[in-house]
């Protein structure tokens, strides 16, 4: 298989998790957006130019990180199983996966993207958003994961895949210190294998990005 991805990503690195807590090998390809060749050339592969993006073994392209997962986790009985068997436990599994994408996720990015500019350029009503989205998402979490290990039960799933990127980001732009089962939550995603070898990877560009 071929990934088309880059580190620092957030929905790249939900993949990049799910590759390892599976124990799968692929061929890694890292999109520098800023490199103007490289962008070009992903866009004639990829025409809406979003990452991450699996070839597999038989040349079929997955976009979009809870499909290239959900196709991981059918197709490769190896490692954890990232989308529980049981019907019902899946479809939560699949809406934890896509709340923690659009309301985790998204406003975190959000908040990166304003503070990397300069202040003046800053828009304070989408700031303003995010951060309110973030507090009920973090109410949302906190009662999930009060009284289970993980986010949809006591399985690492792929709505831990989804929340681990969102939460190491989050913590810098919108700290969760009040909600004491998220700390918990977080210490035990950060004590997964796989996220610290995802983080390791990124750690150079993480370190560039948010200086």
């Amino acid at each position: 298989m071929k990934l088309y991805y880059n580190p620092l990503s957030t929905y790249s690195q939900k993949v990049l998790i799910a590759f390892y807590e599976k124990g799968l090998t692929f061929e890694p390809v890292v999109i520098d957006f800023k490199n103007k060749a490289v962008h070009q050339a992903y866009l004639k592969l990829y025409p809406l130019g979003k990452i991450p993006l699996l070839i597999t073994e038989q040349s079929r392209s997955i976009p979009e990180s809870s499909i290239i997962i959900e196709y991981l986790d059918m197709n490769y009985m190896t490692g954890a199983t990232l989308l529980p068997r049981d019907m019902d436990m899946a479809r939560q599994a699949r809406l934890k996966d896509r709340m923690y994408d659009l309301y985790l996720n998204n406003p975190t990015v959000e908040l990166l993207f304003e503070g990397q500019k300069p202040r003046d350029k800053q828009d304070p009503c989408k700031m303003t958003k995010a951060r309110e989205t973030l507090n009920i998402m973090y109410e949302k979490l906190n009662e999930a994961v009060s009284d289970h290990s993980w986010t949809n039960g006591e399985e690492f799933s792929i709505a831990d895949c989804a929340a681990a990127p969102a939460l190491f980001y989050a913590q810098r732009v919108h700290p969760f210190s009040r909600f004491p089962a998220i700390k918990a939550y977080f210490s035990r995603l950060m004590g997964r294998t796989s996220l610290q070898k995802v983080l390791g990877e990124a750690e150079p560009l993480v370190k560039s990005f948010l200086k």
